[in-house]
């Protein structure tokens, strides 16, 4: 569990919209209707969606207990295969020599081929284990903020999709341009300075514009 480890990746991100009452109802049913999608002896190459820290593998989200505190506890989970090009090449040229005899014929059409090698990767898809990749989320409800302890690009995007899907919210990632939009103490014009901030470069000789 990553909320446990030594060291971790976070980030922050701000939850955008109110959720519907009751509250814990609301949110178990989304976690339920978009828990993760096993695709072992499936021909899927991807799969997203959401499983229990402490029973990844078979999460049960109608009897788990994950509100701890004020803290809602879930993780994403990302299942994806993956089959090197070498093994796709082995198996396609095999496919088409066979259908070569078969025919009796010298050359296959282009479109055989595109069909054939589908069919390669259909049937090696189903035989493939796919590889997990688990992400841990404490949510806080009620103060509207979220913290995912990841920051890879593919898996906050997954993220972001996949809450907006579930809870009908959107999440807007803090960083100090965001962080300032939240701040209620912030004037007009201190926003508008914010607003046309642009970016400093920095070298051993000094500031740049």
């Amino acid at each position: 569990m990553q909320l446990l480890s030594s060291s971790l990746s976070l980030t922050r991100y701000r939850v955008k919209g109110n959720i519907a009452d009751p509250m814990m109802d609301t949110i178990r049913s989304g976690l339920k209707d978009n828990v993760i999608r096993e695709i072992d002896n499936d021909p899927a190459v991807k799969s997203v969606g959401w499983t229990t820290p402490d029973n990844p593998f078979s999460p049960d989200f109608e009897s788990a207990d994950f509100l701890f505190g004020s803290s809602v506890i879930f993780s994403l989970r990302i299942d994806k295969k993956s089959i090197p090009a070498k093994i796709v090449n082995k198996h396609y040229s095999m496919a088409v020599q066979k259908r070569l005899a078969e025919t009796e014929r010298e050359h296959l059409a282009k479109n055989e081929k595109r069909e054939l090698k589908d069919e390669i990767l259909h049937r090696l898809y189903l035989r493939v284990p796919a590889s997990p990749g688990i992400y841990d989320i404490a949510w806080h409800p009620e103060a509207g903020d979220l913290w995912f302890f990841s920051n890879m690009k593919e898996a906050n995007e997954e993220l972001e999709t996949l809450f907006s899907k579930s809870f009908r919210l959107s999440l807007v990632r803090i960083f100090p341009y965001t962080a300032a939009q939240f701040l209620s103490r912030i004037g007009d014009d201190a926003f508008d300075a914010v607003h046309k901030l642009g970016p400093s470069f920095f070298s051993q000789g000094g500031e740049h514009a």
